[in-house]
């Protein structure tokens, strides 16, 4: 089954920018999910097991190394990658 994520990370720090890029870096060593960013979240896509693992287990890594940090996310049972008609 096929999945789409929206996630926000909000680093309750100053400096919150590093964290933000450090966690979208290691989602995008993931070779089965595709990761696409703008100014407000982070769009993941692809199976939904493995896309579930992997932003688990980068939330983790990031709780592990970061004091205090909020993810928000939207999932929904489908591919809704934005594929320009033009």
């Amino acid at each position: 089954m096929e999945c789409s994520v929206e996630i926000s990370m909000y680093p309750l720090k100053e400096d919150f920018k590093p964290s933000i890029i450090q966690f979208i870096k290691n989602l995008r060593k993931y070779p089965f999910v595709k990761v696409d960013t703008n100014g407000m979240s982070t769009q993941v896509f692809g199976d939904y097991k493995r896309v579930m693992n992997a932003i688990n287990t980068e939330m983790e890594n990031t709780f592990l190394n970061e004091n205090s940090v909020v993810f928000t996310l939207k999932v929904i049972n489908s591919d809704l990658e934005e594929k320009p008609s033009f």
